[in-house]
């Protein structure tokens, strides 16, 4: 069974007092059959760290290059999916990161993007690990800022 590894994050910003997620739309094709929202991630390339896949990916599918890791959040997810009759087992792993950049240039791969609410984003995300990985994300931050970070 083919394995796919990918890594990619949770990016935000604040907006006054508020966290706005970054979203970005992606388009049905090969791999679904249907368009959905979801955070920028990407294949990890051979002898890449996870962490500098997300650094090239998030610039390259948003134009972001300002982002910086919150340390102590890293969430791995772990799903099969089907492409072409085959059964691919793929693993990604999500970090938490921040930018101060409200404006995003997304690549080709993407038809949009969109900075959401935590409310909002979970409406607009498809799949529950999605939806879970945010919600872990939306608790660690709530966390930090009560103790003082």
């Amino acid at each position: 069974m083919p394995l796919e590894r990918s890594a990619g994050a949770l990016i935000f910003r604040k907006e006054n007092r508020d966290i706005k997620y970054l979203l970005l739309h992606y388009p049905s094709g090969s791999r679904t059959s249907k368009d959905y929202w979801d955070f920028p991630k990407g294949h990890i390339e051979k002898e890449e760290k996870p962490e500098v896949t997300v650094l090239r990916e998030v610039e390259e599918e948003t134009g972001l290059g300002d982002i910086k890791f919150i340390e102590g959040f890293k969430e791995v997810i772990k799903y099969f999916f089907k492409v072409q009759r085959k059964t691919v087992f793929k693993i990604v792993v999500f970090y938490l990161a921040k930018t101060k950049t409200k404006e995003v240039k997304i690549s080709q791969e993407h038809t949009g993007y969109r900075w959401v609410s935590y409310e909002e984003a979970l409406e607009q995300l498809e799949f529950k690990n999605a939806k879970e990985i945010l919600k872990k994300a939306n608790d660690f931050l709530s966390r930090r800022s009560i103790q003082g970070s």
